[in-house]
């Protein structure tokens, strides 16, 4: 049996949930997601309650009203912490914790002490208490089950990722290629344009340095014509 309750103070609601005794406490160590956050009560028997992490939040950010609703949770789930006031709740990432085989049910330590943090809770507080029982919810999930199609969702959301920035670098690398091409097509064509501007100039250059423009061959005519004149004189 798992209890699911739900925190309003923050948007979108965050889920919580924690198992009933020791013995389900270890299906949801065995079975906890990677965006779960556990959280106990320090040095102290108590409930293991977790907080399930939305898309794009952090552990290490989580708001301050979530954790004291979080923190309360678990300070009224302790039978002894209940009692007391200026307690610690701890937190740390589902993904620490570890279990030895020699442990007892429900017992658990951390892979990385350094990854633990800590919540001050200086009394118990009924208002935050009352309005969490409100929402709570009793199931019997399939644990295993659950995480299976969780896993199975990851891994098909990065599937498709993949494929996405596989098109998108192929289309780039098309689009690219594209412009490339039309580039060195107007180059070609500059190119060929130039050469025709080159040989039309060419052909319009005059074939003498005659400041008339009269070529050789009309001088040696001129000079013909009147070489026959003055024979036809004499």
């Amino acid at each position: 049996m798992v209890l699911y309750f739900t925190s309003n103070v923050v948007d979108p609601p965050a889920t919580i949930y924690m198992g009933k005794d020791k013995f389900e406490n270890e299906d949801l160590i065995k079975h906890g997601w990677p965006e779960d956050v556990w959280f106990h009560a320090d040095k102290l028997s108590s409930a293991h309650v977790y907080l399930r992490l939305s898309p794009g939040q952090s552990w290490e950010t989580i708001p301050t009203e979530l954790l004291d609703d979080l923190a309360q949770l678990c300070k009224a789930n302790s039978i002894e912490g209940n009692k007391k006031d200026n307690i610690n709740i701890v937190y740390t990432p589902w993904s620490n914790l570890f279990k030895r085989g020699d442990m007892a049910p429900g017992q658990v330590t951390y892979k990385n002490p350094k990854l633990v943090k800590r919540v001050h809770v200086t009394e118990r507080q009924n208002a935050i208490v009352n309005r969490l029982n409100k929402t709570k919810k009793i199931t019997y999930p399939d644990l295993y089950q659950m995480r299976m199609e969780r896993d199975k969702e990851e891994k098909r959301e990065r599937t498709m990722a993949a494929n996405k920035q596989k098109a998108d670098e192929r289309r780039a690398a098309e689009e690219y290629k594209l412009i490339k091409d039309e580039t060195s097509l107007s180059k070609m064509f500059a190119n060929l344009a130039a050469e025709r501007k080159n040989k039309g100039a060419e052909k319009s250059k005059p074939t003498s340095n005659n400041i008339f423009g009269d070529s050789s061959d009309d001088e040696d005519d001129v000079s013909g014509r009147r070489n026959q004149e003055i024979d036809d004189f004499f």
